[in-house]
């Protein structure tokens, strides 16, 4: 049976760059954002999790859906899927790494090696779409 982790991620682009995240203790880098608590919307989700990570606050009116992405979740066993559920959205304020991450680093398409699969879905796609390098 496939358990599958729901989680939500901020696509951040900067200099044709996404901003990627790195957890304290870990050594990949994974897009910001996390889980729903109960009774979240996927917006509220966001928004929370992204000021707890990178301590920004994103501008709510600006959130826009970009794309899906499942693939195997980094640091569980087989079976254990990631369903990350992406958003573009502006934000307020200086990013900064906060609560359980390390460091904060914008990433091209050379940077794969440094990332989570789900991270590599999503900069394959924003390649494809001529988003990133």
């Amino acid at each position: 049976m496939t358990k599958i982790i729901d989680k939500l991620a901020w696509l951040h682009i900067e200099d044709k760059k996404l901003l990627a995240a790195r957890s304290h203790g870990k050594n990949l880098f994974y897009i910001p954002g996390g889980k729903r608590e109960i009774g979240e919307s996927d917006q509220q989700a966001l928004t929370r999790e992204i000021k707890e990570e990178v301590s920004v606050d994103i501008v709510a009116d600006s959130i826009k859906y970009a794309e899906r992405f499942s693939e195997q979740a980094f640091g569980n066993g087989a079976g254990v899927m990631v369903k990350l559920t992406c958003y573009y959205a502006d934000y307020i304020g200086e990013l900064t790494p906060d609560s359980e991450i390390e460091e904060l680093r914008l990433l091209s398409s050379a940077d794969k090696k440094l990332c989570s699969k789900a991270t590599v879905a999503a900069i394959d796609w924003l390649k494809e779409q001529g988003v990133i390098e």
